[in-house]
């Protein structure tokens, strides 16, 4: 099955994927126990060319294989951003050697399934198969990612697409708030960007465009070919080395360094009075993945949790939060998030509300999070590190989220960090931990607040 190439959920909700742990903070801490896992190895072998080999055999009779490249809306300026997205969709049109048609069939005829996404710092190829059809398999994502052919005739219909996912996605009020909310933390930097990019970019953008992206950030020291499931790491290797050994330029030095992205407590409302319920999000600047600080916010990430009007459980609901919006009737539903990158993060919060309860709402929130550096409790970090090791670990259940936590981790940290070790950094927090870090980035801090709101709810924010 061929999947249409879309924009990724930029996952801002619920728990992200393991942090780095490296960092003075926690170099005195104890190191993760040396026991025997029944855990398959992850095995990592570089290139010549700087293209790193990832791989993690777990014996099944399918297999995850894709291409994560250091290289996203974040490595563009305004009068080209979009085309990292724009180019992901290009990739299934054809090659120099596969017609878009062609390519189908391939596809179908393994019974395997294709796709693409696009995130902020990231670019991903990739394929599910048979293990038998690895070969195949990595033979065609070599194939899109060296040869595609890029026909004006393809980036004109393909243009037309993108501007209806456009639409489609202004429909999704969660993106949308997202949207605003790093347009107005990150002002006037590639972060409060949009991964898609204006419509007038869209409509602009041509093929020197996508072959310049190409050739300035497709290279090999910024790829990992990842692959999880029945996977043997010798035979990936000579399938990498054959296909792209020798076609991956090693030089970088002529790669725009990652911009940086400043933080600016601010706010935008966006005013739709057609709307019955208030749509908000409110966050405070994180840390990047590889910052010491990361896990200990992921754990107060944790503590906040998620609640909407489906749940049961009332007053006894584990998390404070969601007792108190439960009991007040303060608003539909919330999520906590932690959303990390390179250098820098998003934690806060998203809600939906009715325009009356806006300001109660807000102020229930804010409160809770001074309890986070004052006066949370050891049994309750102690649960909500549990819960976050579990959330963790479920995540990881089939070859395509493992093969995909594999290729994150090796971009984000040039290593797979191990189960053992992640558990061990999770359990060195404690309710002093978690108080001291969260003073440290919510106490005293002008957050970023993204609204889509009606006319009653402006007042309401701006009085509050």
């Amino acid at each position: 099955m061929l999947i249409r190439p879309q924009k990724v959920p930029m996952k801002p909700l619920g728990i992200l994927k393991p942090p780095h742990f490296g960092g003075s903070r926690w170099r005195s801490t104890q190191a993760a126990p040396q026991v025997v896992l029944n855990v398959p190895e992850t095995r990592v072998t570089r290139l010549e060319n700087g293209l790193r080999v990832a791989s993690e055999d777990s014996g099944l009779s399918t297999c995850t294989v894709g291409l994560w490249i250091d290289a996203g809306s974040r490595y563009e300026n305004e009068k080209n951003n979009g085309t990292a997205h724009f180019l992901e969709h290009m990739a299934f049109k054809g090659t120099k050697k596969r017609s878009q048609l062609d390519l189908e069939l391939e596809i179908e005829n393994m019974g395997a399934h294709l796709n693409a996404y696009t995130s902020r710092e990231q670019t991903v190829y990739y394929a599910k198969a048979f293990s038998k059809d690895l070969p195949r398999a990595v033979e065609i994502l070599a194939d899109i990612i060296q040869n595609s052919t890029l026909g004006e005739a393809e980036i004109e219909r393909e243009r037309g697409v993108i501007l209806r996912e456009m639409q489609e996605v202004e429909t999704n009020l969660q993106e949308v708030v997202f949207d605003y909310l790093h347009a107005t933390a990150y002002q006037n930097t590639a972060l409060g960007r949009t991964i898609l990019g204006p419509t007038e970019n869209i409509k602009s953008i041509n093929r020197k465009d996508l072959v310049d992206y190409i050739t300035t950030h497709y290279k090999g020291p910024r790829i990992v070919l990842a692959a999880a499931g029945g996977v043997s790491h010798d035979e990936l290797l000579e399938l990498a080395k054959f296909h792209f050994g020798d076609s991956l330029c090693t030089h970088t030095g002529d790669v725009p360094a990652l911009p940086p992205c400043k933080f600016t407590g601010s706010e935008i409302r966006v005013r739709d009075d057609k709307m019955p319920l208030a749509h908000l999000a409110i966050a405070v600047e994180a840390v990047g993945w590889a910052h010491p600080d990361t896990i200990c916010l992921m754990v107060a990430n944790t503590l906040i949790g998620n609640w909407d009007r489906s749940f049961g459980g009332g007053m006894n609901l584990s998390s404070k939060l969601a007792q108190l919006t439960c009991h007040g009737n303060l608003c539909h539903s919330f999520q906590s998030f932690n959303t990390s990158y390179t250098d820098t993060g998003l934690w806060g919060l998203y809600t939906v509300c009715e325009p009356g309860t806006v300001a109660d709402m807000l102020h229930v929130v804010q409160k809770e999070w001074m309890r986070l550096c004052t006066s949370v409790t050891e049994s309750e970090v102690a649960r909500a590190k549990n819960l976050l090791k579990t959330n963790m670990l479920l995540q990881l259940d089939g070859s395509t989220p493992i093969c995909e936590d594999i290729g994150r981790q090796m971009l984000c940290y040039n290593r797979r960090i191990p189960i053992p070790e992640l558990e061990a950094r999770i359990d060195a927090v404690n309710a002093e931990t978690v108080r001291e870090v969260c003073t440290r980035y919510i106490y005293d801090k002008s957050p970023a607040i993204a609204a889509v709101v009606v006319i009653a709810v402006f007042s309401i924010c701006r009085s509050h």
